[in-house]
């Protein structure tokens, strides 16, 4: 207890310190590579005692930018908190040398808990930013720092759970017996079509126990590379499973309620899973209706959502309602250097794209930095629009035309 006292009055400078360095991303291949070849324990805590200080001073630097009444909030407030404890349990080991018994352990250790404290870091966040719009409400300028800030802010915690995961996976107890041949937690032959049925499967339990139906599912594969053989990456599964499955739940929601009152059977979910030279394309098509062009940016708002917020309780797994289950598909597809899109025609359906890198060499992680560039984000003000805004013409706009159309002319001709 003393110790972490005494931590805790020097993290202020060490979060200062460790944050004026970039983190350092590795690409897929280098974590397979390390896992298979020469995995050494030895190796990996003094990378990681270095590179996990450095992945959160970044964050916690930036989230001091803020403003100071979303900070006020008790949510938030807690994530600090962990994020502070999580920083200052790292400190302990900045002097410890691997050689020592005990280091190696202890470290396990302090990831362990490390990971399992900032288990629910999104909701808790999330709720943060719900408590602050009903109090505060948002204007714009605002709300843009707040969707850039957790854009970074979550990418982070990918990030610093992916480095925990290897760490905790290849070295400590936690192993999968179901899946003996995966690298930590990447699976050198992660059959995509498995992933994508998984997903659907699970999304399907959930829509059935809401709604009592859920769509069937159809899926075909196109392999550029080999033909009529099955699509396989070096790939992180629980990732893609999440993003899968977020996909999967909007798609089943759209379809059932467009179909609830209809005598019509439900149109499948069809998934499309192509390989090609340079991108693997996983594409989720339904039926249920589609949504307006306008409001495509807004489904990867982490305040936008068509479904009522549900309660938090204990367990319990919501068919949708906080609102980050796209935006942060978006970022697990973005973090190996993907993206995911939507594609929707109203009055018909919407077509969901996630693309990763075909190649494991070229999937390199995708990290926020702390530097000017961030910082200025957050303090230059907005200029105004350089385009015309349909919400700031004049109720009387049909008269200023005629004016302009009828009236002007006559002055413009008189000699």
């Amino acid at each position: 207890m003393r110790l972490f006292v005494r931590l805790l009055k020097n993290a202020n400078p060490k979060i200062e310190y460790y944050s004026r360095f970039s983190p350092s991303p590795l690409s897929i291949k280098q974590f397979l590579d390390f896992g298979r070849e020469n995995a050494c324990e030895k190796t990996s805590y003094m990378f990681l005692r270095k590179e996990l200080p450095v992945r959160l001073a970044n964050t916690m630097r930036e989230v001091n930018l803020l403003p100071d009444k979303l900070l006020g909030q008790p949510s938030v407030r807690l994530v600090q908190k962990w994020y502070m404890q999580s920083f200052v349990e790292l400190l302990d080991f900045e002097n410890r040398k691997p050689e020592d018994p005990h280091t190696l352990n202890d470290f396990l250790e302090i990831l362990i808990d490390i990971r399992n404290r900032h288990n629910d870091v999104v909701p808790t966040m999330a709720q943060g930013v719900i408590e602050y719009k009903e109090k505060f409400g948002f204007d714009p300028f605002i709300s843009s720092n707040i969707q850039y800030f957790l854009d970074r802010f979550y990418t982070n915690r990918i990030s610093f759970r992916m480095l925990i995961n290897q760490h905790t996976l290849l070295f400590g107890n936690d192993t999968n017996p179901a899946h003996p041949k995966h690298i930590g937690s990447i699976d050198p032959n992660c059959n995509v079509a498995e992933v994508v049925s998984d997903a659907y499967d699970t999304a399907k339990m959930l829509c059935e126990k809401y709604y009592l139906a859920a769509p069937e599912l159809k899926i075909e594969e196109f392999n550029m590379k080999a033909q009529k053989k099955p699509i396989q990456a070096v790939y992180v599964p629980s990732h893609l499973f999440h993003m899968l499955f977020e996909l999967f739940k909007n798609s089943m929601r759209a379809t059932v309620e467009l179909y609830e009152n209809s005598n019509e059977s439900l149109p499948p979910v069809k998934a499309r899973v192509t390989l090609g030279k340079e991108d693997l394309s996983i594409k989720i098509s339904d039926k249920g209706g589609g949504v307006p062009l306008r409001k495509i940016d807004r489904l990867f708002n982490y305040m936008y959502s068509t479904a009522p917020t549900p309660s938090l309780e204990p367990g319990a797994v919501p068919l949708a309602g906080f609102g980050y289950g796209l935006p942060i598909s978006r970022l697990y597809a973005r973090y190996f250097q993907g993206d995911l899109k939507l594609y929707s025609m109203e009055g018909v359906g919407t077509d969901a794209v996630i693309y990763l890198k075909a190649l494991s060499s070229e999937s390199f992680e995708r990290l926020p930095v702390f530097n000017k560039s961030a910082w200025r984000h957050y303090k230059t003000t907005p200029e105004a629009d350089d385009w015309s805004n349909p919400s700031r013409e004049p109720r009387d706009a049909m008269a200023l035309l005629s004016f302009s159309l009828w009236e002007q002319p006559t002055c413009i001709y008189t000699k």
